[in-house]
């Protein structure tokens, strides 16, 4: 992919970021992030060819496409990845969207299967809000299409991207309504207004997971698998019996971290800038 020099720094944060969640598991083999093209005139949107997220390592390994119709800008591109409309879509739906991130977290994916709300359980995860949606694809299968349960057209990522929105029916929209949508027997996708900002919610959406699940096996072990609304434990807000955020706790802890997330990112960084596996050379001119 050509570059200009005003694009170097964003795509050298682009590719520390893959690095970045593959480091601490939110992406395997699997997954990716993209970034909106800066210059609002191209309308065109930036992320990894098929390649493993730990080994994006330059620009020619990142693809521009069209938010239009997700085709590549250059039409002898290399192969991309088939899930590159849920980049699109939201772009186009979010116009104040600069960066998407799509995970098969291991930690989120329990649940959806079973069927279990995801709510924030600390002060890190205020940004998930009273309630996560979720997406499931197969509702608008047609006869003929390949069940794989992947966004890989303009028709699924639209409306994938339609879940980040309490009015489905608007086309576009400044603001997401919500911050990630669950994805069923798929994973999760995030997105901020900048790399920083969904990275650090993908971070914090598979913590707030796996703590939730912790949570959930500690209580289920210590008052028995019989327990219920009427049982006498001390009860949560939802009836679950967790003691989760409240509405006013929510939007409080998200103002707070959000507005120091730069500190942590900083580390994350250079977590992965001194092991061997991750190679970026444009951090390295």
């Amino acid at each position: 992919m050509s570059q200009s020099s005003s694009l170097q720094d964003l795509l050298r944060t682009l590719i520390t970021a893959n690095h970045i969640l593959h480091y601490y598991n939110i992406v395997d083999g699997f997954g990716h992030i993209s970034i909106r093209h800066p210059d609002p005139s191209k309308q065109t949107y930036i992320m990894p060819g098929y390649l493993a997220p730990a080994l994006v390592h330059c620009a020619d390994d990142l693809i521009e496409y069209h938010i239009s119709d997700g085709s590549p800008v250059d039409p002898n591109a290399k192969k991309g990845y088939s899930e590159r409309f849920i980049h699109g879509e939201i772009f186009k739906r979010f116009p104040s969207i600069n960066c998407v991130i799509h995970s098969h977290s291991e930690a989120v994916l329990p649940f959806m299967i079973a069927g279990v709300p995801m709510r924030p359980a600390f002060h890190m995860a205020g940004f998930l809000g009273a309630d996560v949606p979720m997406f499931d694809i197969t509702k608008i299968y047609e006869a003929g299409d390949q069940q794989d349960m992947l966004v890989n057209n303009v028709k699924f990522g639209s409306a994938l991207a339609s879940h980040f929105a309490e009015n489905t029916a608007d086309s576009t929209s400044p603001l997401p309504d919500h911050l990630v949508v669950l994805m069923r027997h798929h994973g999760f996708t995030t997105l901020g207004e900048s790399i920083q900002d969904a990275v650090y919610r993908a971070m914090y959406t598979q913590t707030n997971a796996s703590i939730l699940s912790t949570a959930a096996n500690l209580r289920s072990s210590f008052y028995g698998p019989a327990l219920t609304r009427e049982s006498g434990a001390a009860q949560g807000s939802d009836g679950s019996g967790l003691d989760l955020l409240s509405a006013s706790e929510m939007a409080g802890c998200r103002n707070m971290n959000e507005a120091t997330a730069d500190k942590a990112f900083r580390l994350w960084v250079r977590e992965v800038e001194v092991l061997p596996l991750y190679v970026n050379e444009l951090a390295e001119k």
